[in-house]
């Protein structure tokens, strides 16, 4: 997965290729059933980068898709972009609390067994992420999957500025300061329903509570796909 730093649109992407364990479990993807992922995209005038977010999510291998727009009622032309794009199956745009009450309300208009969440200036790192991620929860049969996430230069995903690297999951690792990468994180909706949602009250560490309240405390399943 790739997050793009602040820039204008005009990033230049390349499809990165799957490495062997991911097409293995691409290969086996067909023998499932496909379960509904409902993609949540939350945004504020971000017609410099969601064009990039779109076409990541429309040009996905994997059919099953919902994506849900919150759009925090943008003044510039990202209600128009995202417009262009007949695959989006909801678009939300009105005054909100800031981001995590946006994904708020996305993940209580989300239908899917899966959510995930890709901000309005991240990529996926090819078009088979969503094959990986239905294919992980199948055969793992997890709660949670996550994997890696690259930082790429604003006018060339090709330039990898920092790659972060997971690693597998494992509950003490969290007394450390670790924690997933948001963007990569999927998560079961029932987890979702049982676990709450993300505490707006933390303003930039609802994520990382978030997490640490469902894998740490609550002891919820991971999956690590790199």
């Amino acid at each position: 997965m790739n997050t793009i730093l602040p820039g204008k649109d005009d990033l230049q992407l390349k499809e990165e290729p799957a490495n062997d364990l991911f097409n293995q479990n691409i290969y086996w993807i067909d023998d499932f059933s496909t379960p509904t992922i409902s993609i949540i995209t939350v945004c504020f005038n971000s017609a410099d980068t969601i064009r990039h977010t779109l076409e990541s999510i429309k040009n996905q291998t994997y059919s099953n898709i919902e994506h849900i727009i919150i759009d925090g009622a943008s003044t510039d032309k990202t209600l128009q972009i995202v417009q262009s794009f007949p695959h989006v199956s909801k678009i939300i745009s009105e005054k909100d609390e800031g981001i995590y009450d946006a994904m708020n309300k996305g993940i209580q208009h989300a239908s899917g067994d899966i959510i995930g969440i890709l901000n309005s200036d991240d990529v996926y790192a090819n078009n088979n992420v969503l094959n990986i991620v239905a294919s992980l929860f199948e055969t793992t049969h997890t709660d949670t999957v996550y994997g890696d996430l690259q930082y790429v230069h604003p006018k060339n995903a090709n330039k990898v500025l920092r790659h972060w690297k997971s690693g597998k999951f494992h509950l003490n690792r969290f007394k450390y300061g670790w924690m997933p990468p948001h963007p990569t994180f999927f998560v079961k909706r029932e987890v979702y329903n049982k676990a709450g949602v993300f505490d707006t009250t933390l303003k930039t560490a609802a994520d990382y509570e978030f997490m640490l309240r469902i894998l740490y405390k609550y002891k919820f399943s991971s999956a690590y796909g790199t």
